[in-house]
């Protein structure tokens, strides 16, 4: 799914809500890798494209989708895109 025209552009925090729908931890604190480019920081480090029905999350090192959270039909469906690891530490 490709979103158009995304409402603003924010950092990995702006997630932190839509997340905590499918974590039970403050993912914002969690470390991802991106498959692409290999570079591992927070999320809450990433850049976010924010509208009222999803966010892209991209990794700040090559721009490359790291994952997408859509809010659907009263539920949130996460799609992994070039996201290599999650890791709460």
């Amino acid at each position: 799914m490709q979103i158009r025209n995304a409402g603003s552009h924010v950092d990995g925090n702006a997630v932190a809500g839509l997340l905590a729908e499918v974590f039970t931890v403050d993912v914002t604190t969690m470390r991802c890798q991106c498959g692409t480019c290999g570079v591992a920081a927070p999320l809450a480090e990433t850049v976010v494209e924010l509208d009222d029905s999803a966010a892209i999350i991209r990794c700040r090192g090559c721009t490359h989708t790291l994952m997408t959270v859509v809010r659907a039909d009263g539920g949130v469906r996460l799609i992994i895109g070039s996201l290599r690891e999650l890791v709460r530490e």
